[in-house]
């Protein structure tokens, strides 16, 4: 009988994994795994459990957000052994299943973890000795994720980071940088950058680009500079959503390591977490090293993802200990482009 790690976040997506865990276990059991659960208790707590237990496994599963299968991994590299890894979704964005087409609904998700293949995904190594699975980045908004109350995010999922983001909206920062790869060099004031390997980032598909190969050892590369004035704001947004290409703006291109240096510390986020503050960040691919279970066609579990967002999402009763978090928007948009000191 092969031996599988189940590890997973109960606090993740409204708690949603505690409705579906009992049949999860069996659909896994009847694949002929003898499963061991681990909930996690704290942050890095899937990190820590992944690097030690991962060498008595035939198999890794982890249900949560982005940021729990970013430990998971974390902890996988770490351990030096490699294992698969299936990943039930239950987070709020849940970004790289999208991208790699793993479902959305967790017992289907479940099923791709057993019947599914092995796909080879690039990852990211950060300063040498930090991972993350699919995004890197800095400036506007990149915080959001981490900062936004897990209480706000139980009970509004997606909504809950719109309307964080929108309340930091009114305090947007510029960062002076030189950034360097064997592609393109440059230095300027942004507000934003980003390495990625997937289709969306932060629930917004095809922010990246849309010429993307998830396995072909190139990061996607995204520079947003600082706007002088409204009508900067609206050439760059307009930039960001429409075009592809490099200009005035916004800077695109593929390499497979960039350095980003800061004249004060930066603060970075991977994969939607706190990544530290840093005056110089190197990041380079590693081409095809994480074995993901993912489905035989993508492609239809990408629209059967599709369809499952369009559905109504519950807002629970706790829903109204939020509206003084609605009430402060108005506020927040008043200052849109005034820039911190």
């Amino acid at each position: 009988m092969k031996k599988m790690l189940l590890v997973y976040n109960p606090k993740s997506g409204k708690g949603q994994i505690r409705f579906s865990l009992s049949r999860i276990i069996e659909r896994f059991s009847a694949a002929d795994y003898d499963v061991t659960v681990y909930p996690t208790k704290a942050a890095m707590d899937a990190t820590d459990i992944t690097r030690a237990r991962a060498a008595d496994f035939d198999m890794i599963v982890c249900s949560g957000g982005d940021g729990t299968l970013d430990e998971v991994v974390t902890g996988l590299m770490e351990s030096g052994v490699r294992r698969p890894i299936g990943y039930i979704p239950a987070g709020s964005t849940n970004d790289f299943a999208a991208s790699v087409g793993i479902p959305r609904q967790m017992e289907r998700a479940a099923d791709t973890v057993v019947e599914g293949r092995v796909f080879q995904s690039d990852i990211g190594r950060f300063n040498g000795s930090d991972y993350f699975v699919y995004v890197a980045a800095f400036g506007l908004l990149t915080d959001v994720s981490y900062q936004t109350k897990q209480e706000l995010k139980n009970v509004l999922g997606h909504a809950a980071y719109i309307i964080e983001g929108v309340k930091r909206l009114g305090s947007w920062r510029s960062y002076s940088i030189q950034f360097e790869s064997e592609e393109m060099s440059g230095s300027g004031d942004f507000i934003y950058g980003m390495v990625a390997n997937s289709h969306s980032v932060g629930g917004f598909k095809g922010l990246p680009g849309t010429d993307i190969e998830l396995d072909d050892g190139l990061f996607e590369v995204l520079l947003v500079r600082t706007p002088g004035d409204l009508l900067d704001w609206q050439k760059m947004l307009s930039a960001l959503l429409i075009s592809e290409e490099s200009n005035e703006h916004v800077i695109r291109f593929k390499t497979r390591r960039l350095v980003v240096r800061s004249e004060e510390p930066l603060a970075w986020t991977r994969d939607g977490e706190d990544g530290g503050e840093h005056l110089e960040v190197e990041l380079e691919n590693l081409p095809r090293t994480l074995d993901i279970m993912t489905g035989d066609h993508p492609e239809a579990a990408d629209a059967q993802i599709a369809e499952e967002a369009q559905e109504p999402e519950m807002i629970e009763p706790e829903a109204r200990e939020v509206e003084p978090e609605l009430a402060s928007l108005v506020e927040y948009l008043g200052n849109l482009f005034r820039p911190e000191v």
